[in-house]
């Protein structure tokens, strides 16, 4: 079996406070939390539903019968820079506390796909699952999960693309089986494990995995309000004027054909450019945010390929 680091990147025990500040920088998505909780949380440890029907129901409730076998799966799809990467790293911290467990964060490695060899991409999507079924029947027990294991798919779709896709070659074909077969292995499973697929390209995902999921997120660019969120935040202590934010939202939304900002063209390019262009010598102006924001040429949109 392949060692764990030639599957994954080095494992992260959540929360832990890099990622918790991230995920605390994700405003504006405050639904898109709340429902990552209660799903991720009924999946990794389902002993919760159960206790929550015999609290408010009396016992047996048809209903849960339904979530017997969801596949632990998410999938997180949207344009560049809207925030499913940052938001897929971090929501463990929140799950951490939501069930005063640790999470484990595991990241596959992109080298899984293998050099091509016959049999190599099954191989290795194999083990990068048997690893997951052995970490999770570690931390489970008859009272409910002792700790949570997320296992994190970045850019999916070089993983996952369509069988349908013409150009597909036999190798990566067989390796969606094999996550599939990784993927079916889990449902029902009731092993505190929940594997995250992240893309830019939700459309060139196959669709076996997109009917598998138990919930798709789909992530866009911010809206107005959604970007004033964000502005306040990131622009708190410099003493910038509420009016100012007010019109780098606008300056920094949708315009004709341009599309507005993404949330990392915010918090990665907008503010530390005007850091920038006050340090070390003065203070951060309201022209400087507005020059900006009328100088800046937000992220392009990512155009799926087929």
């Amino acid at each position: 079996m392949t060692s764990q680091d030639d599957l994954f990147h080095p494992v992260i025990e959540l929360p832990e406070p890099t990622r918790r500040a991230r995920y605390d920088r994700l405003v504006g998505l405050d639904d898109t939390k709340l429902r990552l909780r209660k799903e991720s949380a009924l999946l990794a440890d389902p002993h919760r539903l159960q206790a929550w029907a015999a609290a408010y129901h009396g016992g047996e409730v048809a209903a849960l019968t339904l979530f017997a076998d969801r596949a632990p799966l998410f999938i997180f799809g949207g344009d560049v820079g809207s925030g499913k990467s940052a938001l897929a790293e971090s929501f463990g911290c929140d799950l951490a506390d939501f069930l005063e467990l640790p999470v484990y964060l595991y990241r596959l490695k992109l080298a899984t796909r293998g050099s091509g060899l016959v049999g190599e991409m099954t191989s290795l999507i194999g083990d990068a699952f048997t690893h997951m079924h052995m970490m999770g029947k570690r931390v489970s027990g008859s009272r409910g999960a002792r700790a949570v294991q997320i296992l994190l798919v970045d850019e999916a779709d070089a993983l996952v693309q369509s069988r349908g896709a013409q150009q597909m070659h036999h190798e990566d074909r067989a390796g969606v089986d094999a996550f599939l077969a990784g993927i079916d292995s889990l449902a029902g499973a009731r092993l505190p494990v929940v594997v995250v697929l992240c893309t830019n390209r939700l459309a060139a995902l196959d669709p076996a995995i997109m009917r598998r999921a138990a919930a798709t997120f789909t992530f866009s660019r911010p809206s107005d309000e959604q970007r004033y969120a964000v502005l306040s935040q990131a622009l708190d202590g410099l003493g910038i004027r509420p009016e100012t934010v007010r019109k780098v939202v606008e300056l920094t939304g949708p315009n004709g054909d341009q599309p507005g900002y993404t949330f990392s063209d915010l918090t990665q390019r907008l503010v530390p450019a005007a850091v920038f262009r006050a340090f070390p010598d003065r203070s951060v102006t309201d022209e400087d945010l507005l020059a900006l924001a009328e100088e800046l040429e937000p992220t392009p949109v990512f155009t799926e390929r087929r």
